[in-house]
């Protein structure tokens, strides 16, 4: 049975950055929180979008587009969808939290990317429990 998951309670539970957690599933997507902090890795999703939501602090999402490089800031309350085949790379100077909705899945660091560094987690998400 479903019940309601209190998003800051999740938030409080874990301080690892660029460690995704499941909080929910909506049809074949999962719903992800996140804590951003110092730079991801440039990377692409082939074949999905990737939606970001920031909950907290702000973000920065580089873009490697057929015009050239971009930089999209993104603060708290502010969305932003990544479209498919799109290099990007997030990341935060102080600190975010982030909530993300892609196919269940997908991998953090895309399909393709480059060397990842040993701060970013490689997963498809950790799904917390809830009561």
């Amino acid at each position: 049975m479903s019940q309601p998951i209190d998003l800051q309670s999740v938030l409080d539970g874990f301080d690892a950055v660029w460690s995704p957690r499941i909080v929910a599933n909506l049809n074949d997507y999962d719903v992800r929180l996140a804590r951003f902090s110092g730079e991801h890795v440039w990377h692409v999703h082939e074949n999905t979008d990737e939606f970001f939501l920031v909950l907290d602090g702000e973000i920065e999402i580089g873009l490697r587009e057929p015009a050239g490089e971009r930089v999209v800031a993104l603060g708290r309350g502010q969305v932003f969808v990544v479209p498919r085949g799109t290099f990007h790379k997030p990341s935060s100077k102080k600190g975010a939290a982030v909530l993300l909705v892609e196919p269940a899945g997908t991998l953090s660091v895309g399909d393709a990317h480059d060397e990842v560094p040993d701060h970013v987690d490689v997963t498809v998400g950790h799904r917390v429990e809830t009561a």
